[in-house]
């Protein structure tokens, strides 16, 4: 009987509180990887090709202490790429709010999982095998379920709590803070078009999820890190894996090349511009906002209207943040406001024709090297020192 009862209360293990802890945070730690790795660079972008074994062991462990389905978080991850910050985003902060993303964002997921047309247009390439069919999907919560068992087995009564964390780490981590503050606060490195951030730059409590503009950015890179400072534990796991013959690379994010000081804009640099669009827009966003700010202050200065300075405060806010989510009246407001110097004004136009070497789909690259080369003739003619210096940088990128 007092084996029975030592049992019931500390389990087969007769652990530790901090040994508890410790199984709790390995164990956690372990599902974060399966999702960063084998979910989102592996399945959902391909930007890692993961040896049989190693994808079966992360499909597993996932069904085990998450009872995910790959096709329906792969299908709901690439359908927010595809209609990021717009309607039909499955878990935008931008559309559902902060609060309801960062503490309901698993209902979001489970809403959007039953929904058959997102699986049949973004599922496409996941596991369709006899254990996804007969196992994993068809009996997804069954792993968990084993999951509780052994936890009780291992623990006694404290293994329910231990369950319970396992089951909450996901929703919370990934489907809370990534999902919720990687699009509400934080710094960014590229304009990319949405409100993306990165949250934190030392990614290992959520794998490298932490670094969300970065992936953003650049969605099939296998590299979410991107600045010296940056740590993405996630890439380093894919290294060892990689020296184990267990993964292959197959994408990650060009890295910027700046050439010593050119006269000329040749290829090389409309084919560096193209491809380091995103961080070419960050640059030129910052120089901007910091236009925007002497503006404000002088309109404080001067006791310009509360429209006005309140339109210039959102444009600070907004430029190089997502700001083509905005809605057209408060788009129309910002650019009233930037439109009343003239110094604002060119830089605001011209900000405009640089996005066009990028966007325009039927320009030859004869016809977009012209426009880059008479882009960075009118900066130079411009008057405006921070963007004379611009294109003077802008010279200098190479693929």
């Amino acid at each position: 009987m007092d084996t029975l009862i030592s049992l019931a209360a500390g389990g087969i293990m007769q652990a530790s509180w901090w040994e508890i802890l410790l199984y709790t945070l390995v164990m956690t730690h372990i599902t974060i990887v399966a999702v960063t790795i084998y979910l989102h660079r592996s399945q959902a972008h391909r930007g890692v090709d993961l040896h049989p074994a190693a994808a079966h062991f992360f499909r597993f462990w996932l069904w085990m202490t998450t009872g995910m389905v790959t096709k329906e978080w792969v299908s709901i991850h690439r359908k927010h790429h595809a209609r990021c910050e717009r309607e039909g985003d499955p878990h935008s902060p931008m559309i559902y709010g902060i609060g309801k993303v960062m503490f309901r964002g698993a209902e979001l997921y489970r809403d959007e999982s039953k929904n058959a047309e997102t699986l049949k247009k973004f599922g496409y390439g996941t596991p369709d095998d006899w254990m996804e069919r007969h196992v994993y999907s068809k009996h997804s919560a069954l792993g968990i379920l084993i999951m509780l068992g052994i936890d009780l087995a291992l623990f006694g009564a404290i293994g329910l709590t231990v369950w319970a964390v396992q089951m909450a780490w996901i929703p919370f981590w990934a489907a809370g803070v990534v999902n919720g503050l990687g699009h509400y606060w934080g710094y960014r490195n590229f304009a990319s078009p949405d409100t993306s951030t990165n949250v934190f730059p030392i990614g290992i409590i959520i794998g490298g999820e932490e670094l969300h503009n970065n992936h953003h950015a650049y969605g099939t890179s296998a590299k979410f890190s991107s600045r010296w400072f940056e740590i993405d534990i996630g890439w380093g796991y894919l290294q060892i894996l990689k020296f184990l013959g267990l993964a292959e690379i197959r994408k990650v994010a060009p890295k910027l090349k700046l050439e010593t000081e050119k006269a000329t804009v040749d290829q090389r640099t409309l084919q560096g511009v193209i491809a380091h669009r995103y961080e070419v827009l960050a640059r030129y966003s910052s120089i901007m906002r910091q236009a925007c700010h002497d503006e404000l202050a002088k309109l404080k200065q001067k006791g310009g209207s509360l429209v006005n300075v309140e339109a210039m405060k959102s444009a600070v806010h907004w430029l190089g943040r997502g700001d083509e989510t905005l809605a057209p009246a408060e788009r129309e407001r910002i650019d009233a406001a930037l439109s009343q110097t003239e110094s604002l004004s060119t830089m605001v136009q011209m900000r405009r024709e640089l996005m066009r070497l990028w966007e325009s789909s039927s320009a030859s690259s004869e016809q977009l090297l012209h426009d880059l080369q008479a882009w960075c003739q009118r900066a130079q003619q411009s008057g405006i020192s921070s963007l004379q210096e611009f294109a003077l940088r802008l010279r200098r990128y190479a693929a």
